[in-house]
């Protein structure tokens, strides 16, 4: 069930909805632009959108334009006074933004640039907030990951080291254990790593199971022992981290596409919304051997690259709950925000 759509100014790659309690109605979609030549050039942007659901309204509050983007995050509503939004930027560096303006949809919201540092002379691709964030873990494409601390309005490299071979397309903190962080590569392994020991100290190393690159990692906000991957060999595999050797389910899900991002419903567990690059997106119940696609969704005419759920209340369609989607695709530049079809019990 389509609720509005616009088309952005560049390639879209990423959706964030704001998790912050009075700001749930706040969407981020990021754009990079690649123009090539004897000199090529990496353009970008934010643009902030109001929706409103109930009568599929989706308004552009306020566009900044930037560096070319790979990824984008709010920090964990925990703490800060205000939201903050992570950029991970082609040209090397980390940026902070932070959300100004009324919560209640009376005044536009904005962005203000907080803080930026330079991470790399290699391109930012992905990054994680910590759950305290204090802290954000980037992913380069040099394969390194970089720790950076967040103090007041001052980004600080922690540490930094080599992790794989190729690009480092993601990075995670578990949030059940934050001193761990998970990294996947183009060099198809997917890792581990404890901060507390120093930069090399690799808790584990699984480099047999992932046919392609590693593109995405998702723990489970719901189960500790539970952690997602997804791949360039279109498969979506369950970890059971007290067993790494191999996946939860053996065969895992074929979802027909790469399996570009990964995003867990905040209060629904085992389900899970991916983007597959070249064949849309879906919408799977996450069940260890049973593993199933509940509901695809295919109106996007691009590469399948951004999702994400809305952090808060349900919307209400005909007499039912029903949570909300954003999805972006690249080429065709397109936002879509969405209500799955099937009845998912809220």
């Amino acid at each position: 069930m389509d609720i509005a759509h616009c088309y952005l100014e560049g390639n879209a790659d990423a959706v964030e909805f704001c998790p912050r309690d009075t700001y749930h109605h706040v969407l981020a979609a990021s754009t990079y632009t690649l123009k090539e030549g004897d000199q090529p050039s990496r353009s970008g942007s934010i643009s902030l959108f109001n929706i409103d659901a109930e009568i599929s309204r989706l308004d552009l509050a306020h566009r900044v334009e930037t560096p070319g983007i790979f990824d984008i995050k709010w920090n964990p509503p925990e703490g800060q006074v205000n939201p903050f939004l992570a950029q991970a930027d082609a040209d090397g560096y980390l940026r902070i933004q932070m959300l100004k303006g009324c919560s209640n949809g009376a005044e536009r919201v904005y962005l203000e640039e907080m803080a930026s540092e330079k991470i790399s002379d290699s391109m930012c691709l992905y990054l994680d907030w910590h759950p305290s964030s204090t802290s954000i873990a980037v992913g380069l494409s040099d394969g390194s990951v970089s720790i950076v601390s967040l103090l007041e309005s001052k980004l600080e490299i922690q540490e930094e080291w080599k992790a794989h071979d190729f690009e480092l397309w993601t990075t995670c903190f578990d949030i059940h254990q934050p001193n761990l962080v998970y990294t996947g590569s183009d060099d198809c392994k997917f890792s581990c790593w404890d901060t507390r020991g120093g930069p090399s100290n690799l808790v584990f190393l699984n480099s047999k199971v992932h046919k392609m690159g590693v593109c995405c990692i998702a723990k489970s906000p719901h189960n500790p022992h539970s952690l997602l991957t997804g791949s360039y060999d279109e498969h979506l595999r369950e970890w059971d981290l007290r067993s790494i050797s191999r996946p939860v389910n053996e065969t895992s899900i074929c979802l027909g596409g790469g399996v570009w991002r990964v995003k867990h419903h905040p209060f629904l567990p085992g389900l899970v919304l991916t983007a597959c690059m070249h064949n849309g997106f879906a919408l799977v119940a996450v069940k260890g051997e049973e593993t199933e696609i509940l509901e695809t969704y295919k109106k996007h005419d691009s590469l399948a690259y951004g999702a994400d759920w809305q952090k808060g209340d349900a919307v209400h369609k005909g007499g039912k709950k029903k949570p909300l989607v954003a999805t972006c695709s690249f080429y065709d530049k397109l936002l879509r925000v969405w209500i799955p079809e099937n009845d998912i019990i809220m």
